[in-house]
């Protein structure tokens, strides 16, 4: 019988170098160069660790082959290679090939119980442009500009940082991120690895027909990449790789209709949905619905300017979990609240779900949107596998 190899590999193209696979990995056999995630198939042992992490899929990909694709290999490619061309030839491949995929197929579906699972971008949105630079070969920007989102007294500081890319073409995407390399060099002697963050503003600039983005950082206490971003000063430079992402994206469709569910951070995707919006498609109205936590409203970001959005245009659900003398509130109970508008949306093949923030409220999400479902006399899972294989179902969770 032929020996043939089932071998792991990462998505070049999909995978947004957020590093969390490695880090998930227990027996370190995923590493990464200035260019590509890899899987080294001499110590890769199937565990899956990896799988449920991976906030895009691109972890998820399978080859079966007789010799494994070397690191040096991995490290260069731009996209995956085809399957080869396995032949049974009498020497009993065809039987190996099978029983390697029902293995690890029956593994996958385990570490994918629970998963945000891989999704695809919504058939109209635009072709996204990826790894255009990389860790190694970034592109320079400058700071424009760097603002307090949150109040002094609140318990976070998240602020609004703009980024001019000067004459660089960089082309991005709403729902896209970038990597940040924070100078210096971690306690093992080894430069910091890039910490990838969510683009805040539209695809043509943070103002119309300008080559800049905005992130929305939260300060971390002992966070390396997020204290070095917060405290850039307007003319500081900064290396950036990416662009990164090309799944979570929103639909270029007027009729589309956005279901977006945040927490903190999470909300700058959906801020550059929405400014889109307003800027090609300003008459639509009943489109947009914005379920977004915070543990009150001093920490929300954005929330003078959520405010001041006509509910027409962009129906906003806010939920505080930490106002004294009031009943802990999470984005989970505001669906839940909204589930007579919500319940025939799940149906409509326009409606698209967007869920971005902290891991923890994944599954709080998930239980509403089937307490939903289920109220209506629907099948939440056979909703979302749908919605999922027709690019409108995205989760992005850290």
């Amino acid at each position: 019988m032929a020996e043939l190899i089932k071998q792991h590999l990462i998505d070049p193209e999909i995978c947004i170098r957020c590093y969390t696979c490695e880090e998930a990995c227990p027996i370190d056999a995923i590493t990464h160069n200035d260019d590509n995630v890899v899987v080294d198939a001499s110590k890769c042992d199937y565990c899956m660790a990896c799988i449920s992490p991976c906030p895009t899929g691109s972890i998820d990909n399978w080859r079966v082959v007789k010799t494994a694709y070397s690191l040096e290999e991995q490290f260069s490619w731009m996209d995956l290679p085809e399957q080869e061309e396995l032949s049974d030839g009498g020497d009993g491949a065809g039987a190996t090939i099978e029983a390697l995929d029902d293995a690890v197929h029956a593994l996958l579906a385990e570490a994918h119980q629970g998963a945000g699972g891989r999704s695809l971008a919504p058939a109209s949105a635009s072709k996204a442009s990826v790894n255009l630079f990389s860790p190694g070969k970034p592109v320079e920007a400058t700071v424009q500009g760097s603002y307090r989102l949150t109040t002094e007294e609140s318990d976070s500081e998240v602020r609004h940082i703009i980024l001019d890319l000067g004459s660089t073409v960089f082309p991005v995407l709403e729902g896209q991120s970038v990597g940040i390399n924070p100078p210096g060099i971690d306690s093992n002697g080894k430069p910091f690895v890039p910490r990838l963050y969510s683009i805040s503003s539209p695809r043509d600039g943070e103002r119309p027909n300008t080559n800049n983005l905005s992130l929305t950082v939260k300060r971390e206490e002992q966070g390396v990449c997020s204290n070095y971003v917060c405290d850039l000063q307007k003319g500081d430079k900064v290396q950036l790789s990416g662009p990164f992402g090309s799944t979570f994206l929103m639909p270029n469709d007027r009729d589309a209709k956005l279901i977006m569910v945040c927490t903190g951070t999470g909300s700058a995707p959906f801020r550059a949905f929405t400014i889109r919006r307003q800027r090609t498609s300003p008459d639509i109205s009943n489109s947009l619905m914005l379920f977004f936590g915070a543990r009150t409203p001093q920490s929300l970001p954005y929330f003078g300017p959520l405010n001041k959005m006509p509910q027409e245009f962009l129906a906003t659900h806010f939920a505080f979990s930490r106002i004294a003398d009031l009943p802990r509130v999470y984005v989970q109970d505001r669906l839940r609240q909204a589930g007579d508008e919500l319940a025939p949306m799940l149906l409509d093949a326009s409606t698209y779900i967007y869920v971005c923030g902290l891991k923890a409220m994944e599954v709080g999400v998930e239980q509403a949107f089937e307490d939903i479902a289920r109220g209506a006399g629907l099948n939440w899972q056979e909703i979302k596998n749908t919605m999922r294989e027709s690019g409108r179902y995205h989760v992005e969770t850290y």
